[in-house]
């Protein structure tokens, strides 16, 4: 049995929104040249990511200002996950922490 490709985004600490985008970047292996903001997610998380589970941790470590941007993210995941069940593809998050 193949083990899954699992990604962990972990936010613990994290303090600005650009920090965030960078802890994204690095998890996700995407490129230096990445453009930290949620439209380069999406295209990022579409066209090169080969994750199957999305582990988060440490979102609750986040201040109150973070909740649109934790809100985005998980609207983006929730919709790779969807587009890629259409496909029959295997794609799912979830909140460790």
């Amino acid at each position: 049995m193949s083990e899954k490709k699992a990604i962990v985004l972990d936010l613990t600490g994290c303090k600005y929104l650009d920090e965030l985008h960078e802890r994204i970047r690095i998890a996700f292996d995407f490129p230096e040249w990445y453009g930290k903001n949620w439209s380069a997610f999406w295209d990022f998380l579409r066209t090169e990511c080969d994750a199957e589970m999305v582990e988060i941790v440490g979102e609750y470590t986040l201040s109150k200002e973070f909740e649109p941007h934790i809100q985005k993210m998980h609207e983006i995941l929730q919709r790779n996950k969807m587009e890629c069940q259409e496909f029959g593809w295997h794609f799912d998050y979830k909140i460790i922490s």
